[in-house]
C-alpha cells in the first residue's frame, strides 16, 4: 500500500510537469537537454537516431493515462515523422523495435490504426531481413559496405524482439516467431555468462555462423559489466517469455536481475559498469529505470505462478521500487522549466560528451515503470 501510494504521487508530479513540456515541445523528437531545453533530432540529417521512437511512447503513454488529446496528436505526428526512415535503408536497423515499438504499434494497440499497423509490419519485415540463419542471430548495425560488421550481434536487440512478437500475433506467420526466439536462443548461449552478468556485443562469423569474440562497447571494458546492457538483458528475456511462455527465458531474466541487485549499490544508484574503477562515480539512470521495468515484470509473473511465485516476487518488486526511489528522490528534476525528469544519464563509458546527460529513454522507461506500479501503462512491448 504504502509503494502504491508513493507510486501514485510520482505518477502526479509527471503528470503535471509533462503536461507542460510537452506543449512546449510539441514539434520536436527530442535526444538530450541543452541548458534544460529539449534538442531536436527531425530533421533529415537525425531522424533515424535510434531513440525517436521514445517521445512518442511517452506521449501514448501520457495519452493512456490521462485521455489529453494533446499527447495524442504528438505521438500520431512522431509517428509519421518516422515513415522518411522507412523509405531509407541506411536508417534502418537493429533498432526499428525501440523505433515503432512506442509508436506505431503502440498506436494500433490503442487505436486500430490501420495505416500504423503498416508501419509497424514494415518495420518488423526489415527487422526479420536482418536475421542470419547460419549464426541465428539479427545483425545489429550497419556499415559502409565492407561486412566489417556484418557478424556484430548486441543484447540491445533482446529489447527489439517483441517488434517480431507482436507481428507474429497479428499476422500469425509463424517465421516472425522463429526468428525471434531463435536470435533469444542465441543471446541466452553467447551473451549470458555464467555469473548473470552480460556481455554488449559479440561478433559471429557471418559466413559460417560461429562465434568469434567479444567487444567491449558502451561498458569500461572487455568482460566488464555495462549496466544498461544487463538491464536490457532483464527486461529482454522477461519479455520473450512473456511472448513465448518459455521458462527458460524467464530464468535467464531472474538470474540477470539477480546479478543486477547483488551489485546495486546500497544508495540504489546506479554505475555505468558494475566493474568500473572503484575510483569512478560515474552514473547510469537510465540502467536503473530499465532494469526496474524488466524486475517489475518478473515480480508479475512469478505472481501468476501461486503461493510461492508470490514469495519470489517480492525479491524483483522490491529490487525495483528500490532504485526508482533512488531516481525520484535524487535524480529527478521536477523543476517546470527543465525540459527533462531524468539526471545524469550516461550513453557510454568511454563517451565523455554523453556522460552524466539527460537522455530521453531515462524518462521513458522511469515514466514507464511507475505507471506499471499504478496500473496506468499501455504494455507496448
Amino acid at each position: 500500500m504504502e509503494q502504491l501510494q508513493w507510486a501514485q504521487e510520482v505518477s502526479e508530479k509527471i503528470c503535471h510537469k509533462m503536461r507542460i513540456v510537452a506543449e512546449r515541445n510539441k514539434e520536436k523528437i527530442p535526444y538530450t537537454t541543452v541548458d534544460g531545453v529539449f534538442d531536436d533530432k527531425s530533421d533529415d540529417n537525425t531522424i533515424g537516431w535510434w531513440t525517436n521512437g521514445f517521445w512518442g511512447g511517452m506521449m501514448w503513454q501520457l495519452y493512456n493515462a490521462t485521455k489529453d488529446e494533446l499527447y495524442k496528436e504528438i505521438a500520431v505526428s512522431n509517428e509519421k515523422k518516422l515513415d522518411y526512415v522507412l523509405m531509407h535503408n541506411k536508417m534502418l536497423d537493429h533498432d526499428n523495435g525501440f523505433k515503432w515499438l512506442p509508436t506505431a504499434v503502440a498506436n494500433f494497440r490503442l487505436n486500430g490504426d490501420e495505416e500504423a499497423k503498416n508501419r509497424g509490419i514494415l518495420a518488423a519485415d526489415n527487422l526479420a531481413g536482418r536475421f542470419n540463419p547460419v549464426g541465428r542471430f539479427i545483425r545489429a548495425w550497419n556499415d559502409g559496405g565492407d561486412g566489417v560488421k556484418a557478424g556484430w550481434a548486441i543484447i540491445d536487440c533482446m529489447m527489439n524482439l517483441p517488434l517480431l512478437y507482436w507481428a507474429h500475433e497479428v499476422t500469425n506467420d509463424p517465421r516472425y516467431l522463429q526468428i525471434a526466439t531463435m536470435h533469444a536462443d542465441t543471446a541466452q548461449k553467447y551473451f549470458i555468462r555464467e555469473d548473470g552478468s552480460s556481455n554488449h556485443i559479440v561478433e559471429f562469423d557471418p559466413v559460417t555462423g560461429e562465434y568469434v569474440r567479444i567487444y567491449r562497447g558502451q561498458g569500461y571494458a572487455e568482460g566488464s559489466s555495462w549496466t544498461r546492457g544487463q538491464a536490457w538483458a532483464i527486461y529482454g528475456f522477461a519479455l520473450s517469455y512473456i511472448h513465448t511462455g518459455n521458462e527458460s527465458y524467464l530464468n535467464t531474466a531472474k538470474r540477470v536481475a539477480n546479478y543486477f541487485i547483488a551489485n546495486t549499490p546500497e544508495s540504489g544508484l546506479i554505475p555505468v559498469d558494475f566493474r568500473q574503477p572503484v575510483d569512478c562515480t560515474l552514473e547510469d539512470s537510465t540502467a536503473a529505470a530499465i532494469a526496474a521495468c524488466g524486475m517489475i515484470e518478473i515480480a508479475k509473473q512469478l505472481e501468476k505462478k501461486g503461493e510461492l511465485g508470490v514469495n519470489e516476487s517480492h525479491i524483483y518488486l522490491n529490487a525495483a521500487v528500490k532504485m526508482l526511489k533512488a531516481l525520484d528522490e535524487k535524480r529527478s528534476n521536477w523543476d517546470d522549466n527543465c525540459d527533462a525528469i531524468i539526471e545524469k544519464c550516461t550513453s557510454a563509458f568511454h563517451d565523455a560528451k554523453g556522460h552524466e546527460i539527460t537522455i530521453i529513454y531515462g524518462d521513458y522507461y522511469f515514466i514507464e515503470a511507475i505507471w506499471k506500479l499504478t496500473e496506468q501503462e499501455i504494455f507496448i512491448w
